[in-house]
């Protein structure tokens, strides 16, 4: 990787991400859990999640990722709260698009990983960046799966 490539991969926006993460730390009780490692790097994520009316109540996110990983992190904490189920996984598939088939950066609240574009063109980047969203998703999806009535 050119150091032109590294400086435009690491931009100042990126940074200011990855130093200002919302909703660190792990919930008390929450009702959906998961966790998410990039083999390739070994960066983790762990999300955990509270449900209230089929919406995301609270959040919680352990997060032991390189900058990139930590900055989709800090996309995924400002706008996880309120969502469904499904816009998290709607989100999920959206930045995968976004990074592997040249997709529209996702919509509404998710629009803040127009940040990663650069991204695009270091595959071994997108596992990293793609762990945040991908244990929200999945801890919000256990969540529902735990919640009365759900079958």
């Amino acid at each position: 990787m050119a150091d032109d490539d590294l400086m435009r991969l690491y931009s100042g926006r990126i940074l200011a991400l990855a130093a200002d993460i919302p909703h660190l730390g792990r919930l008390e009780a929450p009702q959906g859990s998961a966790r998410r490692r990039s083999p390739l790097c070994g960066s983790t994520v762990t999300a955990d999640v509270m449900l209230e009316g089929g919406r995301v109540a609270a959040f919680g996110q352990d997060v032991k990722a390189c900058a990139l990983g930590q900055a989709a992190a800090a996309v995924v904490g400002g706008a996880v709260i309120g969502q469904s189920p499904d816009e998290l996984a709607a989100a999920r598939d959206a930045l995968r698009a976004m990074l592997t088939e040249a997709g529209p950066v996702p919509p509404g609240p998710f629009a803040g990983f127009e940040a990663l574009l650069p991204a695009r063109a270091f595959r071994n980047r997108h596992a990293s960046i793609l762990l945040a969203i991908e244990a929200a998703a999945e801890a919000a999806e256990a969540a529902a799966a735990a919640q009365p009535g759900s079958a």
